[in-house]
């Protein structure tokens, strides 16, 4: 069985806007889905192995791969975003496509931070569909839910508590100012098609 190792994030400590503490504790949390992805990888192995695809327990293994999965591959887009000065620019293929998309980059960036602020616990993508190359904002429930299939992750902002309440307590909008603050457009870019 394949398994998957936990990156590295150490580099983000001293972030402007995200205390140490927040950060190594939430790297803690990702590690956890690394982990869990892992043992339930390995389990539904043997399950298969031994021919207990009809069982309960088999069923239930998969229907939870999709949380464990997406909470370890989310975290990464999540962290691989972060780390930047926050500057798009303006004159970039990005910063064009976001004016095309939504009438202009500030349009763009009250809707995420608009579809951020939504009650609930998930995470907030821009996603480019991968057939018409539209970008699009998108609400996730937990990490498995919501999800817009054929569908291309270009920014990712994790919006559970976790993320922000140890520096921030209930104060979301600000945790999503720090955010921005510190977003890696050059990765974000990267990942258009």
């Amino acid at each position: 069985t394949l398994t998957y190792a936990a990156k590295d994030y150490s580099h983000l400590v001293g972030m402007g806007g995200f205390s140490e503490t927040l950060l190594k504790n939430h790297f803690t949390l990702y590690q956890g889905y690394v982990t869990n992805t892992n043992k339930l990888m390995d389990s539904l192995a043997s399950m298969l192995k031994e021919g207990k695809v009809s069982i309960p327990e088999y069923s239930e293994l998969k229907r939870r791969m999709g949380f464990e999965f997406n909470g370890m591959r989310l975290h990464e887009y999540y962290f691989d975003n972060l780390g930047g000065k926050g500057l798009l620019d303006k004159s970039g293929k990005l910063s064009n496509k976001l004016a095309e998309n939504f009438g202009s980059y500030e349009d763009w960036e009250r809707d995420f931070k608009g579809t951020g602020m939504m009650r609930g616990i998930g995470w907030t993508i821009l996603y480019q569909d991968n057939i018409t190359g539209i970008l699009l904002n998108q609400w996730i429930n937990e990490h498995e839910t919501g999800h817009l299939a054929g569908c291309i992750p270009i920014l990712v902002m994790d919006a559970f508590e976790h993320a922000f309440i140890t520096d921030y307590g209930l104060k979301r909008a600000d945790y999503i100012e720090a955010f921005f603050k510190n977003i890696n457009w050059g990765v974000v870019e990267s990942r258009l098609k």
